[in-house]
């Protein structure tokens, strides 16, 4: 029997039930249906990310969530996480690599494969050694450059430029200025005292710190009642108040800006209520300042302000 040939698709060829020439419609192949399982989610996630960096800075984006520094410390505790991040995101390429360098080459549907399953092996020590001493290498170096920067933020100059002794009690601050006298108030120093946040009244009774740029300014730390911590958020940093126990830190400012000031440890009923005002200016402005208040608190003995 001679087959009845037949003709080439889109010339005549049609399907049954169709009448001649209406083209047969070719349903895709098993592989393309594959290709776009898995374009699709990526094309998903990138319609996701693209509009949030987009709206991002590359300040904003190279600080990975941080706010501006505003001291030289706080420099150093940026450096150390933009540091942190590139080397997870660099084990992170690593490891992504691997997998997808496996999931493309060692399919099994790959063409050319060997349908039979690899040769198997118990033991592969240049891998363990590998995967053993690079991590030791990572923590070692991770530990020197955090060990390092603590050393630095937690340096205290023999003589620094400005003092503050902090007060902290339930529920405000009180700061003091011990380089500065008034003699005839009743702590013999420049002295600001303040009251709990009230709402509505914005920062108006808050304590106000004051400090200069470019100087040294070391701060005691000290609790009448029970433990607060001291946090001004662009110091990227906070130390706990103890009663009866002391801490100290020290700032070098290297931009001017107000800022608000917050007790970051749980400390009773209005804890949320414990803030204050954080001033940063020139040298030649806080001069002028601690004058005022000087003169201030000679004509009004013990005054707050």
């Amino acid at each position: 029997m001679i087959p009845t040939p037949s003709a080439p698709r889109g010339r005549g060829a049609h399907g049954r039930g169709q009448p001649p020439g209406a083209e047969t419609a070719v349903p895709p192949r098993p592989g393309q249906r594959a290709r776009w399982r898995r374009v699709l989610p990526l094309a998903a996630v990138l319609g996701v990310l693209l509009p949030t960096v987009a709206g991002c800075t590359s300040s904003e984006l190279t600080r990975l969530g941080m706010p501006v520094p505003a001291t030289k410390q706080g420099q150093v505790t940026l450096t150390l996480w933009q540091g942190s991040w590139v080397a997870a995101l660099a084990v992170g390429l690593v490891v992504w690599g691997l997998i997808i360098w496996a999931i493309i080459f060692h399919r099994k549907n790959r063409p050319g494969a060997s349908q039979e399953p690899p040769a198997q092996v118990r033991y592969n020590l240049p891998i363990e050694m590998l995967y053993t001493v690079v991590p030791f290498i990572m923590v070692g170096v991770l530990f020197f450059f955090t060990a390092r920067d603590e050393n630095f933020i937690d340096r205290l100059s023999p003589n620094p430029d400005v003092i503050v002794n902090v007060t902290g009690y339930q529920w405000s601050w009180q700061f003091q200025y011990p380089q500065y006298q008034v003699p005839r108030s009743v702590t013999r120093d420049v002295t600001v005292n303040g009251e709990p946040w009230q709402p509505g009244h914005g920062t108006q009774g808050l304590p106000e710190l004051v400090i200069p740029t470019n100087e040294t300014v070391r701060f005691n730390l000290t609790s009448t009642d029970v433990i607060h911590s001291f946090w001004i958020v662009p110091f990227e940093f906070k130390r706990d108040v103890i009663p009866g126990h002391p801490n100290h830190f020290q700032v070098t400012p290297i931009r001017t800006g107000t800022f608000i000031g917050h007790c970051t440890e749980l400390c009773g009923l209005y804890h949320s209520r414990m803030l204050f005002v954080v001033k940063i200016v020139t040298p030649a402005q806080f001069r002028i300042w601690i004058s005022g208040q000087q003169a201030a608190q000679q004509k009004a003995p013990g005054s707050a302000q």
